[in-house]
């Protein structure tokens, strides 16, 4: 490939490829062609009436914003990973022309002149036409657009009678409690299948930097590609077709759905003017005839607010998957940008970087643009610094605005750019958006029917049309009769799970729920009556819908942990539906099912994983990162959650936490400082206008939006602080309502709400009191440590007074005695001697530290823990075991207590859901620091088998107690009798194995010492706080190389030793004791630009050879001038005029007039002293 830029423009037909021959390009057909990671693979085909042909025959361009018809391919010069003498690829080999045929040819698209019928809508059972007109859709015709067909009136009471015949049928069926009846046999099946789903959600278990170092690795070797997108803001929307349903992230038949599908059907309307519902019917029928689901970004003002409310409402394609009866299979962005140019869908804004210049020049460009980025500086650096840049349908700018979440950048296959390549050339961009009359838009519907949710979906539904929306019962089931509800009973998950397996898909899903439910993670498996099969169901065949929701993220960790162990299992995907048939099946149908089901498997393989295809290994294929921006996070995690903090507990805790937000991040202390005081402003304004009355987080932009853009507008530092603020979007009229305060997309909660509110330790001021408390569990030894620390010899090295408050002593509320001795002693360090489990008491110590002007330090026993548990199984059984040696306890928790085992178990489960890592990692952002109390020997056997044998039964029972019972004590409730039957094993198991219990333990006086010298260095200010996990990367400002400042003082020495003017310019300016640093500046963001500075992202870290070439003067200024040398043969050169080094500047006078003294020594102001031959040094190119 030419080392000259390229740029490839837009066709209108397909013939304009060379790749396509006459037969395949012909009026009557069009291809669409899969790209796989190394090869082209023929496919099945599929039917679809279309003519790409006639795109340019369409009427002109709408009017309406968003449209983006430009395409544009870049590539720099000098790429290594683009090789060949042509300007456009071309096939070399009678081979390669052949496999990219195959590929164009794998679906062959028919002509097919019988229009699919359009039918009548229905609702529930009930049509259209019945229900009477909505707000927003006129009664007596619909519009074109629409393409609705009312049933006309000489056919309406036939239709009713029918009608009512069906509804007395389902009626009578759904009484049957057809699933309580159905029992599980030998002749029981049950048939599962994915109907939608999004990516798996892979947790990196390095740091983003460790990513990025792996990510530059693989690139350079050419093992892959680094892909970015943009991440526009809005909800998780997926869409299966009519049959297979609309989903959102973990629901369906809701308000989210209504909203997704009214703007899916939007989009073919502007896209296809008078073919759109003909093309509405065919994409719903081809999505299930191939059994696919497409996801999307949806991106609308009427679901709440984001970053900024969009100025259009629309969907952008993310996702394009092929479920079949197997494993799901995702489109690579090449395919996924010609489907959906086949079928005129938005496509996302795409860069590729191919070399380990391009990638460390984009994490440079992100790291500079990180804390003050919007979309224009973002899109504009990302074009400048990728190899190749393909621009979305949907311009951001237009349809969005300047507020941009962030950026999502993932490795693909190192072919990826042929393979796009292939793409845009056989695929040019659809035309705009088509002139017609819409009809009401999706913030007219919603603004004219503000009765209830349930009648805004209605008129979503009727209004986008028959074609794609034929009946609504996802939403509202057979609303009509009196039948039973939607939800179905649980036992059908168990039903499910006891039922023989038709196919290889079934055995999957059944083997991930099993897991799932076997291991407690996070997760609930909801069922719903599938009321699309409601002319099959029987009390032998029973469908239901199932919903896969997983409550927290540490439920993908524990699953990706055990895939590590079983990597047959399939992923745990985001967004995850399926479809469940049971049924029973006579004698011969069973024997026909068992000689399939022994060849099962067999031809499922799953070729079609990403990391097979790419040659990358698991943890290589899966390496994601994502990258947001200050400017919309200021927004979303700092105003809007901030919400619920500043209106309940006021603007000292509001404070507290946006600060630990903003250490969360590592943001950079010159915007901390800027942020504070826009935050606290934004405090006292917003309580002022609202009182005590909480603004709501799903319209905050209303008040939010014009304060911001009038703070913006007091100073540039301001608007470079905002972003963007105008342009106000309202609301308020139109927005969607949303019964129960639900939030499908759960980016109201915090970023991990965690960071100090006190004082870190390690600046411990001796006029602060000191609270030390113990995140621990009952037989932690937290008590004795207490006691040894009081009758310490010379205490902790402090002068402060300290004191012990017993919790099993304390009587009342414990934390609020703390708060109150706190008060009457402020500048004591007070023991809290009772344990304190979980993040409601530690933001009750943060708050006692805010108010009382304290830090705290927590003490917790050292342990391994496990996935889900800071504690490990040996650890709690020492606890345990500690317990059941104590005698007369103050806490009535000892040998004597009957249901002592429960209790530990209980105040082990305030722990769950945290890997040890997580938990540690909590502490120290909250508090600053961490204290480990030694517990077991590092040498030591593993648990004896019956020890671990019992506490998993133990754990196993709390499990079902607690499931059924909540809180209630184990001497009540269902479970007594194994309970007392449980105490008694453990007793005898624990006692059975005391000596290996006690011989794991590491002396407790070694405890007590390592504990005492841990809190004297706090106490000293000699702590240092523990790294965490957060990126060690920040705001890039300058490119410049960090020279030793004892090299440029010998250098000056020698220099004063002939030179007087030098000697007595050192004696003056004290040069020896006031130069701290050195550094030649290369590029500044603020003077050259983002990618200037960005540019120099290969050479960080590298050394590079400067030749200081002489030494200028003048009464308020001095530097040295300098020629960087060359890094791996390429020259390093400074964006600066007069490269130099500034030595010195006089009192109010800024570093950067030091590029005055060329133009100081031309008007004889300044004197230059030749330094012969040039002095070489030596520095590290660095960014600042």
């Amino acid at each position: 490939m030419s080392a000259s830029s390229r740029a490839f423009t837009s066709t209108r037909t397909l013939s304009s490829s060379p790749l396509f021959s006459p037969s395949i390009t012909s009026s009557k057909s069009f291809t669409f062609f899969r790209l796989h990671f190394r090869q082209f693979i023929h496919r099945h085909s599929f039917i679809v009436i279309s003519n790409i042909s006639n795109f340019s025959s369409i009427m002109p361009h709408n009017q309406k914003r968003g449209g983006r018809t430009e395409q544009r391919w870049i590539q720099k010069p000098g790429s290594d990973k683009m090789d060949g003498p042509s300007d456009v690829p071309e096939v070399k080999s009678a081979a390669s022309a052949e496999s990219i045929t195959n590929g164009i040819n794998r679906l062959g698209i028919a002509e097919n002149n019988a229009q699919p019928p359009v039918p009548v809508p229905q609702f529930g059972s009930i049509s259209v036409d019945e229900i009477a007109p909505l707000h927003g859709q006129s009664n007596g015709q619909s519009h074109v657009s629409v393409g609705c067909s009312l049933v006309k009136n000489a056919n309406l009471h036939g239709k009713q009678q029918e009608n009512a015949a069906q509804t007395a049928a389902l009626s009578k069926l759904f009484r049957q409690n057809l699933l309580e009846n159905f029992t599980v046999d030998n002749f029981t099946y049950s048939t599962a299948k994915i109907r939608a789903t999004f990516y798996p959600k892979f947790e990196n278990e390095k740091s983003d930097q460790e990513v990025r170092i792996r990510m530059i690795e693989l690139v350079s070797k050419g093992l892959a590609t680094l892909e970015v997108s943009l991440k526009h803001s809005g909800s998780l929307f997926m869409y299966a077709g009519h049959e297979g349903g609309a989903y959102a992230k973990n629901s369906f038949g809701n308000v989210y759905t209504a909203v997704g599908v009214f703007v899916l059907g939007r989009i073919f309307l502007e896209s296809w003017g008078t073919e759109a519902s003909k093309k509405q019917a065919e994409f719903n029928a081809f999505l299930e005839r191939e059994h696919m689901s497409i996801s999307m970004e949806l991106v609308t003002a009427v679901l709440g607010d984001h970053g900024q409310r969009p100025r259009e409402d629309y969907v952008v394609v993310t996702a394009v998957t092929e479920l079949g009866y197997g494993k799901p299979k995702f489109y690579s962005t090449p395919e996924i940008i010609a489907f959906c140019r086949k079928w005129r869908l938005p496509t996302n804004h795409i860069w590729l970087f191919l070399t380990r210049n391009s990638v460390t020049s984009f994490f440079a460009a992100y790291d500079a643009l990180c804390e003050e980025g919007t979309a224009t500086s973002v899109c504009k650096a990302l074009d400048e610094v990728a190899d190749i840049s393909v621009p979305g349908s949907k311009d951001h700018i237009k349809v969005q605005g300047e507020i941009l979440e962030g950026l999502v950048a993932r490795l693909v296959s190192h072919e990826s750019s042929k393979q796009m390549e292939l793409v845009l050339k056989a695929y040019p961009s659809p035309i705009g958006e088509v002139h017609q009359d819409l009809g009401p838009g999706l913030r007219e519907i919603c603004a004219a029917n503000r009765s209830d949710e349930k009648q805004q979906i209605k008129a979503l539904l009727q209004n986008v049309g028959t074609s794609f929306c034929p009946d609504y019962v996802d939403w509202f089931g057979i609303e009509a009769a009196d039948v039973h509800p939607r939800n179905a009973d649980r036992s059908v998950v168990s039903k499910f799970l006891q039922a023989n397996p038709c196919d290889n898909s079934t055995i999957k899903l059944k083997e991930m729920v099993r897991l799932m439910r076997e291991k407690r993670f996070p997760a609930a498996f909801k069922c719903y009556h599938n009321f699309h099969k409601i002319n099959t169901i029987s009390g032998d065949n029973l469908h239901y819908k199932m919903v896969i929701h997983v409550h927290s993220d540490s439920g993908f960790r524990r699953y990706q942990k055990e895939m590590r162990y079983k990597p047959d299992l399939w992923p745990l995907y985001r967004g995850f539906f399926v479809d469940i048939n049971l049924f029973k099946a006579s004698k011969e149908k069973a024997e026909e099912i068992a000689r399939i089901s022994a060849d099962i498997g067999k031809n499922d393989k799953d070729s079609d994983d990403p990391s097979r295809q790419s040659g990358l290994a698991d943890e290589d294929a899966n390496l994601m990162i994502k990258l947001k921006f200050l400017t919309y996070k200021l927004r979303t995690f700092l105003i809007r959650n901030g919400l619920s903090v500043l209106f309940k507990e006021g603007p000292a805790a509001y404070r507290t936490y946006y600060l630990r937000q903003m250490k969360i991040w590592n943001t950079s202390p010159g915007k901390q400082r800027q942020l504070s005081k826009m935050l606290d402003e934004w405090a006292v304004y917003i309580k002022r206008k609202c009182g005590h009355r909480q603004l709501s987080s799903s319209v905050y932009l209303s008040e939010a939006e014009p304060f911001l853009e009038q703070y913006a507008k007091r100073s540039p530092e301001n608007q470079a602080l905002i972003g963007c603020a105008g342009d106000l979007v309202r609301t308020e009229d139109f927005l969607a309502i949303v019964e129960g305060g639900r939030d499908e997309e759960g980016d109201l909660e915090t970023e991990k709400d965690l960071t100090p509110s006190s004082p870190s330790p390690d600046a411990v001021q001796k006029k602060e009191g000191l609270i030390v408390f113990f995140p621990g569990i009952p037989g932690c030894a937290k008590s004795a440590l207490c006691k040894e620390i009081l009758s310490a010899s010379g205490g902790l090295e402090d002068d402060r007074p300290i004191h012990s408050l017993m919790g099993d002593l304390i009587k009342g509320r414990y934390w609020q005695k703390i708060a109150d001795e706190r008060r009457r002693k402020p500048y004591s360090i007070v023991l809290a001697d009772k344990n304190a489990p979980n993040e409601e008491v530690w933001r009750q110590i943060e708050d006692m530290c805010r108010s009382t002007k304290a830090s705290a330090v927590p003490i917790v026993p050292d342990s391994e823990g496990t996935e889900t548990n800071p504690f490990s199984l040996d650890a709690l059984a020492v606890f345990i075991y500690r317990v059941l040696n104590r005698v007369n306890h103050p806490g009535n928790l000892d040998k004597s207590s009957p249901n002592a085992g429960y209790v530990l178990l209980m105040f082990y489960h305030l722990y769950d859901g945290k890997s040890r890592r997580e938990f540690e990692s909590e502490l120290i952002e909250r508090f600053g620091s961490l204290v480990k109390m030694p517990l077991l020997k590092s040498e030591r056997s593993p648990v004896p088998d019956k020890v671990k044998t019992v506490l998993e039964e133990g754990i196993n029972l709390y499990w079902l107690h607690s499931k059924r019972h909540g809180r209630l004590d184990s001497t009540k409730g269902t479970y007594v009798r194994e309970w007392v039957t449980w105490e008694k094993q453990l007793r005898e198991t624990l006692f059975g194995n005391a000596e290996y219990l006690t011989s794991i333990q590491v002396p407790f006086e070694f405890a007590v010492n390592q504990v005492l010298e841990q809190l004297k260095r706090i106490t000293k200010g000699e702590y240092t706080t523990p790294t965490s996990e957060k990126r060690k990367f920040g705001t890039i400002v300058f490119a410049a190389i960090d020279v030793p400042v004892a090299d440029i003082l010998n250098l000056l020495s020698n220099i004063s030793k002939n030179e007087p003017k030098v000697k007595a310019f050192l004696e003056d300016t004290n040069m020896a004791n006031n130069l701290k640093t050195a550094h030649i500046t290369l590029a500044h963001k603020r003077s050259h630009g983002v990618t200037a500075v960005a540019n120099y992202g290969p050479f960080v870290n590298q050394t590079v050879p400067v030749d200081v070439a002489a030494l200028f003067l003048s009464d308020k200024l001095a530097a040295l001038e300098t020629h960087p040398g060359s890094v791996d043969g390429q020259k390093i050169s400074s964006k600066n005029q007069w490269p130099h080094l500034t030595l010195w500047t006089a009192e109010g006078i800024p570093p950067k007039e030091a590029n005055t003294l060329p133009d100081l020594l031309l008007q004889g102001k300044a004197n230059r002293i030749e330094i012969k031959p040039p002095f070489r040094i030596s520095g590290v190119l660095q960014f600042h």
